[in-house]
């Protein structure tokens, strides 16, 4: 019996296990090992002047390194195949990570530190690009999760959203019986407040105009001094349900601020591995055209 828990206790941490730490990092092994035997061919191997793209060596990390590419970016095609065992989705996506990861080395190393003005060198900044990227991509998935968790607490989006509703409708039932002057304080509250905003707003979480916070403002200024024809409970219990929606609103875009992280990332990496591949395929032709 004992035994029996144990296994499945194994059994379960394993079903739990990281794509980083799959296999305990089998494919950050194969990187650096990989990256280890083409850094020491770089050194060892006798080549006068010191090995480039345009000699055997620098031929075969080019081949190895576009081929990699190639395959990389099938991953997501990969993604909508569902296969247990080695090549696992799991599996697969750590072995995008650390052999992506590995390019930095065996382009570096192909281009023999030669660097200029041409196609050659931009497939290569391109490919740092979706490299850096990706990378940011990986902190991202590996973090965002558990944030989004925290912010969100027991509450969805979707209930976030119909707190701030409800707020809006209590408040105006409260405003009808001010005067105008109260009432357009109410009314910035209801009308101007944008929760997500444009995508600078979303990215940054920084809402200068919004209207809740304008409200909260001048309805303050209004409660300090009185107009006698004002009811000052009204205005208190208005201002309680301003500070309520103030802090809704701070967890509903924190919410979509966290998902616009992930919207940048696609926004970056996606089009510049496509860019990727085409200045991959200019690269290859030349190079086999003046060959």
């Amino acid at each position: 019996m004992a035994r029996n828990r144990q296994t499945g206790a194994r059994s379960n941490a394993v079903t739990h296990e990281g794509f980083l730490r799959h296999r305990h990092f089998k494919w950050l092994k194969v990187a650096a090992v990989l990256c280890l035997t083409a850094t020491a061919a770089y050194f060892l191997i006798d080549v006068k002047p010191r090995p480039a793209g345009g000699s055997w060596y620098g031929y075969t990390l080019g081949t190895i390194s576009a081929l990699l590419i190639v395959w990389l970016t099938l991953i997501g095609i990969r993604k909508r195949a569902i296969t247990p065992g080695n090549w696992s989705l799991k599996a697969w996506v750590s072995a995008h990570v650390y052999l992506g990861l590995s390019l930095v080395v065996l382009a570096t190393l192909h281009t023999g530190f030669q660097f200029g003005w041409n196609v050659h060198t931009l497939a290569y900044a391109l490919m740092l690009l979706v490299i850096a990227s990706g990378a940011f991509g990986v902190i991202v998935y590996a973090t965002l999760p558990a944030k989004l968790s925290e912010n969100r607490g027991e509450t969805t989006q979707r209930q976030m959203l119909e707190s701030i509703k409800s707020l809006d409708q209590q408040m105006n039932v409260l405003a009808q019986p001010l005067a105008r002057k109260e009432a357009d304080i109410i009314r910035l509250s209801l009308e101007k407040t944008d929760i997500a905003g444009g995508f600078w707003a979303r990215l940054s979480g920084v809402h200068l105009g919004c209207g809740n916070r304008r409200a909260i403002k001048r309805l303050a200024r209004e409660i300090r001094r009185p107009n006698p024809g004002v009811d000052l409970r009204i205005l208190e219990q208005i201002a309680a349900l301003l500070d309520r929606k103030a802090v809704t609103l701070r967890q509903a875009r924190r919410h979509i601020r966290l998902r616009a992280v992930l919207e940048v990332w696609l926004k970056v990496h996606v089009p510049a591995t496509f860019a990727l591949l085409a200045a991959l395929t200019a690269h290859i032709v030349s190079v086999f055209f003046y060959w």
